[in-house]
């Protein structure tokens, strides 16, 4: 029979629920692979064509593999026509907003606009044309957002534009200071011809205090993006907000439920 000496292990010691089979299929740690063995040639070749600035550092170093890989995802995540973020990163920008505001209770503004009668544009001067104008509104609108907000191109001649911390007094002046730089372009064309075009706005506020869903939020500004274009375009409708004024003691009782229901 097999005696155990002091401080000697013994099977019979096994721990409850611990079988062999469990201890022979723990999982191994992972292996550390050769960077050098990466193939990124057709990802280099990507940054190259998108004119991204590639890493310094020692190639295939830590540095340098993370500089690509950070450079990747800033490419994936913008719009190729204008470097304004593109729709999936809008997305995800905007899902973090609705969990802000749920949380903190700011208010927050969604703009919608459209660029109004955009295929008149390209049957009349060609799409090369199309996407000077889509490429010169995508600048008006980085030129007049503050670093805070978010502006992307979500379709295409559709833009969106999301404002943190943005009170309803405050919202209709962003839009038609955004309308307003758009309107008093003149666009230089391939053709040599100048171009005036206009924009429509519509625009909604998160709810404070309550959960949205991303795309009750989208629906809710382009219902009044409809509106604009239905009541004669080159306009802004937002739609009617009161900001919430609560208290601490409300606020308090706020986080207390919302962590009730998360338990």
């Amino acid at each position: 029979m097999f005696y155990p000496q002091p401080g000697q292990w013994n099977p019979a010691d096994r721990l409850p629920g611990h079988s062999d089979d469990a201890l022979n299929n723990s999982p191994l740690p992972p292996q550390l692979i050769d960077a050098r063995a990466l193939q990124l040639d057709q990802a280099l070749q990507l940054l190259q064509q998108a004119g991204a600035l590639l890493p310094e550092g020692q190639p295939y170093g830590e540095a340098w593999l993370q500089g690509v890989i950070d450079a990747l995802c800033d490419l994936s995540s913008k719009d190729a026509l204008t470097g304004l973020v593109n729709r999936r990163s809008f997305e995800m920008a905007l899902a973090r907003e609705i969990d802000r505001v749920a949380r903190s209770g700011e208010p927050a503004l969604l703009l919608m606009l459209d660029i109004d009668h955009f295929k008149a544009v390209n049957d009349t001067h060609g799409h090369a044309a199309g996407d000077v104008v889509i490429q010169s509104v995508a600048q008006a609108i980085a030129q007049t957002v503050r670093p805070m907000d978010t502006a992307a191109r979500v379709g295409g001649e559709e833009f969106a534009i999301i404002l943190p911390n943005c009170p309803s007094s405050f919202g209709r002046t962003v839009a038609e200071r955004v309308r307003e730089r758009v309107e008093g372009m003149d666009i230089p064309l391939p053709s040599g011809q100048k171009l005036k075009i206009t924009i429509s706005l519509g625009g909604a506020f998160a709810p404070q205090w309550v959960r949205s869903s991303l795309l009750l939020w989208m629906e809710r500004a382009d219902r009044q993006l409809y509106r604009a274009k239905a009541e004669g375009r080159n306009r802004t409708c937002l739609e009617p907000h009161t900001d919430s004024q609560v208290s601490a003691e409300e606020k308090g009782m706020l986080f207390a439920v919302t962590q009730q229901d998360t338990e």
